[in-house]
C-alpha cells in the first residue's frame, strides 16, 4: 500500500485562506511519488463559514477530512486532528502547517523527499541560513528572536534557529513516543513543547529556510495569554529535565556548608583574619562545587572544553550569578519595598537559576553524539538524491 502524509491544518476564521490554500496543497499532490497527500482540517467552530468552504471542497478532493470542534487553543486543535489522523488514516508522515497561506505548499514535496532520506522532523525555519522575515516590525522581529533564544538558553533546547516554527515534517512513529499530556495547549509554546517532545524521542531534525510573509486575510491569533503560558512553558521544559538541575542546587547547598566550615576552621581555630579567611573560604567552596558539578552533576555529558577552561567559566558565571543575585535584591528592596530577608531569598533564587542555565549551557555545553549531521541547515547536499 502506498503511505500516507497528512496535512493538519487548525483553522479559526479563515474561510478567505483555505479556499486557497487547500487546493495550493493538492497541488503538489503529483510531485510526491512516495505518499498520498491528504488534508485534515481541525476547525474549532469557525463562525465566518470555514466549514462550508471545506465541505464544498470536499467533492474535488476525496482527501480533504475535516473536524471540528470548541475553540480552546493551537494545542488542543492539533491534538485532537493528530489523534484522528492516527487512528483513521494511520498516515506514515504528519505535516504541521498554518492555514493563513504564511506557510507555501510547494515546499511540501521537499520536505517529504527529506523525511524518506532519513530525517524524522523537517523544520520550516524563518531564522535559519536563507530564511527570512520581510514583513515583520521590528517589534515583532525581537520578540521573535529573544523567544527562540528564552527557548534555547532557559528550556534547555539545543541549537535550532526556529523553535516555534508551525510549519513541520514528523515522522509518525516518533510523534505516537511523544507524552501529549505534558504539551502546552496554546500557540507558539506548543510548537517549542512539542519540539521539546520529539527531540526526546529521538528525533532527527533539519531545517529548512523558508520565507515567511505576513498574512493576506484574517488577524493573528497571538494574544497576552499565550505569551504568558509561553514563558510558564519554559519553566516547564527545564524541569523536566530536572535530574541535573537537582545535582545543581544539591552541589550550591553543599557549597555553602563548605564556605561556612573554612570560615570557621580559619577564624576559630588557625587565628586567620576574617578579612581573609572570607575570600579563601568562597574560593575553596567555588573549587569544591565546580569539582561536584564535573564529576557528579554533568558527569554524563559529552563537551569539547578542556577542564582548565571550565575551571575557568564556573568562575566567571559565579560572579555574574552573585551580581545578578545582589542587582536584584537591591531592586525589591528599594524599588519595590520588599521585606529585606524576603528580597535576599528571592535574590538568592534567582541567582541560582542564572547560574545554573549558564553554567549548562556554556561551561557544560553539550556535543551531542552526530550533531553537525543531525542539525544541519539545509543544503543541496543535504537533499541530493543517494546514489545506488
Amino acid at each position: 500500500m502506498t503511505k500516507k502524509a497528512c496535512v493538519i491544518l487548525p483553522t479559526y476564521n479563515e474561510a478567505e485562506n483555505v479556499v486557497d490554500i487547500i487546493p495550493g496543497i493538492f497541488s503538489q499532490a503529483d510531485k510526491i511519488k512516495s505518499h498520498d497527500l491528504h488534508v485534515l482540517v481541525v476547525d474549532d467552530d469557525s463562525p465566518d463559514g470555514t466549514q462550508d468552504v471545506v465541505t464544498g471542497l470536499m467533492d474535488k478532493y476525496p482527501n480533504l477530512h475535516m473536524i471540528t470542534g470548541k475553540k480552546e487553543g493551537l494545542g488542543e486543535a492539533y491534538k485532537r486532528g493528530m489523534a484522528y489522523a492516527s487512528k483513521e488514516l494511520s498516515p506514515d508522515l504528519v505535516f504541521e502547517m498554518d492555514a493563513d497561506r504564511q506557510h507555501d505548499p510547494a515546499l511540501i514535496p521537499l520536505f517529504v523527499d527529506l523525511a524518506n532520506h532519513g530525517f524524522s522532523l523537517v523544520i520550516g525555519s524563518r531564522f535559519a541560513p536563507g530564511g527570512a522575515t520581510p514583513d515583520f516590525s521590528f517589534h515583532r522581529k525581537l520578540i521573535s528572536r529573544v523567544g527562540n533564544w528564552m527557548i534555547r538558553f532557559l528550556g534547555g533546547l539545543p541549537r535550532i534557529h526556529d523553535c516555534t516554527s508551525g510549519f513541520r515534517c514528523i515522522k509518525a512513529e516518533v510523534l505516537e513516543k511523544c507524552e501529549f499530556g505534558f504539551l502546552s495547549t496554546r500557540g507558539y509554546s506548543f510548537q517549542s513543547s512539542l519540539l521539546f517532545e520529539l527531540l526526546r524521542n529521538g528525533a532527527r531534525v533539519i531545517e529548512v529556510p523558508i520565507v515567511f510573509p505576513d498574512r493576506q486575510f484574517g488577524e493573528s491569533k497571538l494574544s497576552m495569554q499565550d505569551q504568558i503560558e509561553f514563558l510558564v512553558n519554559i519553566a516547564k521544559l527545564r524541569f523536566r529535565q530536572s535530574e541535573e538541575f537537582i545535582k545543581f542546587l544539591a552541589v550550591g547547598i553543599s557549597g555553602t556548608f563548605v564556605n561556612l566550615g573554612i570560615y570557621i576552621l580559619l577564624t576559630r581555630k588557625l587565628g586567620v583574619a576574617a578579612t581573609l579567611a572570607s575570600p579563601v573560604a568562597i574560593e575553596i567552596s567555588v573549587i569544591s562545587n565546580f569539582l561536584l558539578n564535573h564529576y557528579w552533576t554533568f558527569t554524563g555529558r559529552t563537551t569539547s572544553t578542556p577542564f582548565y577552561k571550565k575551571l575557568f567559566r564556573f568562575h566567571a558565571v559565579a560572579g555574574m550569578a552573585g551580581l545578578v543575585n545582589y542587582c536584584v535584591f537591591i531592586v525589591l528592596l528599594f524599588i519595590f519595598n520588599v521585606f529585606d530577608i524576603l528580597a535576599n531569598a528571592i535574590g538568592i533564587g534567582v541567582g541560582a537559576l542564572f547560574n545554573y542555565f549558564l553554567n549548562s549551557y556554556w561551561t557544560w555545553r553539550r556535543i551531542e553524539e552526530g550533531e553537525e549531521n543531525e542539525r544541519q541547515d539545509y543544503s543541496e547536499e543535504a537533499t541530493r538524491p543517494r546514489q545506488p
